[in-house]
């Protein structure tokens, strides 16, 4: 069956019910109304290849919210004339799944196609999942899931090998503008549909506030068109014939821009925070730390998100960098919002400045690879603690070296590690402070390899031993 022209239509629903709002008066009917996602919808892309081929396939849509995850499942419906089914994840279960299925099996016996919308399809668990595939697989119904998380951890991989997984942006300026014109277009038509005279008492929002309402919604057009009617109407009702910045900022209330605290959009942002860190860019490093707090992530998590930079990437190439990062995190439990927040930039900005080493993390990570290959080897008899009388006839502590009673502090030889073992795990850089380290070892090294290791008598050197 081939699908329905996507040829424009740019009256979009403008002759909607007044009450309806505004998201919907705006709801795009064509593939072409379409605002933004021109890597899937331009010419030759894959969703405008399957419009113009008749040819419907099950897919995936993952994206943040407000991007048209919803408006281009059901303009497929329509593209393909389908029966359009949609269950929310959220509210839905195994049942409305069963009730999906019972419709489809009598849209085919009238020859209709169906498509099955499952919105934030991540909610359901795996039973509810695994429902859908022998019907995907049947082709009983086109399944179309969208979802703002991974699908790569969120949906089964039965599932996800049967559907198409398409990543949707967030809108950029330039489409974030385009809706906001005809959104203001649209408005002035709900006003003159009231008797109002078209357009006579919508405010004009002046260039300065129309860019701060566009970088507050953050590429969400929903976003962006629920509160330009919300600002609207306020402004309607207040007689007020234009709207700038301050008037947009009291109208909103408050300045959030979309952060998902569980959600792919956090960790992206949490990494790129640690990835300039560990790069050594403090500018970059400070915008994403401000970016979180601006979006509303919790101060704490990012204090100890800052301590593990420290230990993970600095090390001891400058340990004044963990004692700063803890610091911060004191200073921000004892302060709190705005003004601990400076102590988390100060830590961020020392971090990335700092000198960089990952030797400690790698060699912690090498000595557990190598102690869960190896298991509990004996602590050598020499090397354990003797506080009884027993304990040292039968050779606990015999021949330890007592370091601080040799040459430079330093036993010369002396083994520490089980005997018939020996491994090298850390390797210090020849950055910051384990440039310092880095040459000490290696001379304390050179002093091992020509010592020959004394022995002791019995009992001796056990006095001074202590835990």
């Amino acid at each position: 069956m081939a699908p329905r022209s996507p040829g424009p239509n740019r009256e979009l629903a403008l002759d909607a019910p007044v009450d309806v709002p505004l998201a919907e008066r705006l709801r795009p009917r064509t593939l072409d109304d379409v605002v933004g996602q021109a890597h899937l919808l331009g010419a030759g892309k894959p969703l405008r290849v399957a419009f113009e081929t008749g040819r419907p396939h099950s897919m995936i849509f993952w994206g943040p919210p407000g991007v048209g995850k919803t408006t281009l499942a059901r303009l497929m419906a329509e593209g393909f004339d389908a029966d359009f089914i949609a269950i929310s994840a959220v509210l839905g279960g195994v049942k409305d799944v069963r009730d999906a299925v019972a419709r489809a099996q009598a849209a085919r016996e009238q020859g209709r196609r169906t498509i099955l919308f499952v919105d934030e399809v991540h909610r359901f668990n795996k039973a509810q999942q695994d429902a859908f595939l022998p019907h995907v697989e049947s082709g009983l119904f086109t399944f179309i899931g969208a979802t703002t998380e991974n699908p790569s951890f969120e949906v089964i991989g039965a599932l996800l090998s049967r559907a198409r997984v398409y990543v949707l942006e967030p809108l950029a300026a330039a489409d974030m503008r385009l809706l906001l014109e005809r959104a203001m277009a649209a408005l002035a038509a709900r006003a003159g549909a009231a008797g109002e005279g078209a357009g006579a008492k919508v405010p004009v929002f002046d260039q300065d506030a129309a860019m701060r309402l566009i970088g507050w919604a953050d590429g969400d057009a929903r976003r962006l068109l629920n509160a330009l009617e919300v600002v609207t109407d306020a402004a309607m009702a207040q007689g007020a014939n234009t709207v700038d910045v301050a008037y947009l900022e009291q109208a909103l209330s408050q300045n959030l821009r979309r952060f998902d605290k569980g959600g792919e959009a956090f960790y992206d942002q949490i990494s790129a925070l640690h990835k300039s860190v560990r790069g050594s860019d403090p500018d970059a490093s400070l915008y994403w730390l401000c970016r979180m707090l601006d979006g509303g992530a919790d101060p704490r998590y990012l204090a100890r998100r800052i301590i593990r930079m420290a230990s993970e990437d600095i090390g001891l190439a400058d340990p004044r960098a963990l004692r700063m990062a803890l610091d911060a995190a004191e200073v921000y439990e004892r302060l709190g919002t705005p003004e601990g927040e400076l102590a988390l930039a100060e830590a961020v900005l020392f971090c990335a400045c700092a000198a960089k080493s990952n030797a400690v993390y790698a060699a912690y990570n090498a000595a557990r690879a190598f102690v869960r290959e190896h298991g509990s080897a004996p602590v050598p008899m020499r090397l354990r603690n003797a506080p009884t009388r027993l304990m040292k006839e039968l050779g606990y502590g015999r021949d330890y070296r007592y370091a601080h009673d040799e040459a430079g502090a330093y036993a010369a030889g002396e083994r520490y590690f089980p005997d018939g073992t020996h491994a090298r795990f850390y390797e210090p850089t020849e950055r910051g402070l384990e440039a310092r380290i880095r040459e000490r070892l290696e001379y304390l090294r050179s002093l091992d390899a020509g010592a020959t290791r004394p022995t002791r008598g019995p009992g001796e050197g056990t006095e001074r031993e202590s835990d």
